[in-house]
C-alpha cells in the first residue's frame, strides 16, 4: 500500500522551501515508463510554472494542502479560463494540448497531479514562446501577471 501522509505533506513543503526552484515531489508510481503518473508536488510562491501543454496526455490536478491558480490559455497565449484551485474547484481535469501554467498561492502547498505516461519531458515547442524559460529574464513580470490575469487577458511584456 501507498500513502501520503500529512507529515509527508510538511516535509515536503519544508523541502520545496529550501530547494532553489522552491518544488519537491513525491511518486506514487514507480517508474517513468509507467502508464500513469501520479505524484504530490509541494509548490511554495515563488516557483515559476511557465506556461506549456501536454499533447500526449490529459492532466488531473487536486490541492492536497493550499490554493493555486491554474491559467488556461488558446494557442495566442490569451487566458481561457482561470481556476483558484483549492476553494470551490477541488479537481481539475485538463484535456491533452491544453496550455496552462500554475501559480502557488499558499505557502506549504501541495498539489497531486495525474496523467498518462510514460513520463515525457516538455520539449519547446510545448512550452509558450512568449514566457521566459525556467532562469529566465522576466519572470517575475509573468508570475506577478498570473496572479491578477483574467479570462481575455494576454501577457505584454
Amino acid at each position: 500500500m501507498k500513502q501520503i501522509t500529512a507529515h509527508d505533506l510538511t516535509t515536503m513543503s519544508e523541502q520545496a522551501a529550501t530547494l532553489p526552484r522552491l518544488r519537491a515531489h513525491r511518486t506514487l508510481h514507480e517508474e517513468l515508463s509507467d502508464t500513469v503518473q501520479r505524484l504530490a508536488i509541494a509548490m511554495e510562491p515563488g516557483t515559476y510554472i511557465r506556461p506549456h501543454r501536454h499533447p500526449q496526455t490529459w492532466e488531473l490536478l487536486t490541492p492536497l494542502r493550499g490554493r493555486f491558480v491554474v491559467l488556461q490559455f488558446n494557442d495566442d497565449g490569451v487566458v481561457t479560463q482561470r481556476t483558484m484551485l483549492g476553494e470551490e474547484t477541488k479537481v481539475l481535469e485538463m484535456p491533452a494540448s491544453t496550455w496552462h501554467a500554475v501559480l502557488s498561492v499558499d505557502p506549504g502547498g501541495v498539489v497531486f497531479e495525474v496523467k498518462r505516461g510514460p513520463y515525457q519531458a516538455l520539449s519547446e515547442e510545448d512550452c509558450m514562446d512568449w514566457a521566459p524559460p525556467e532562469g529566465g529574464q522576466g519572470i517575475e513580470a509573468v508570475m506577478r501577471w498570473y496572479a491578477t490575469a483574467k479570462v481575455g487577458d494576454r501577457f505584454t511584456h
